[in-house]
């Protein structure tokens, strides 16, 4: 299957966008008051982390499959100047 050039770059964005705002959210969560108790982590910190660490997993195949989504249309692209045949159209 391939998907068009604005879903590629849809996925692509969005797994840029995990990556811009998640780091910050972790960092914010970090310094956050209710993250250390006695100097041990609570429970606060460690389900944010777990929910950050998927968030970011995610965001980064969903980034992926956009990139080679886009990869995959330009060489449809390239496959129907060559053949002559129209590709998939956006």
């Amino acid at each position: 299957m391939v998907l068009s050039r604005r879903w590629a770059v849809f996925l692509t964005a969005v797994g840029v966008w995990t990556w811009v705002i998640w780091p910050r959210f972790g960092l914010a969560i970090y310094k956050d008051d209710r993250s250390f108790a006695d100097g041990r982590p609570t429970s606060f910190l460690i389900v944010h982390a777990v929910l950050i660490a998927a968030s970011l997993a995610i965001g980064t195949t969903v980034g992926v499959l956009g990139v080679r989504a886009w990869l995959a249309t330009r060489r449809t692209a390239e496959e129907s100047v060559v053949t002559g045949v129209s590709g998939p159209q956006d």
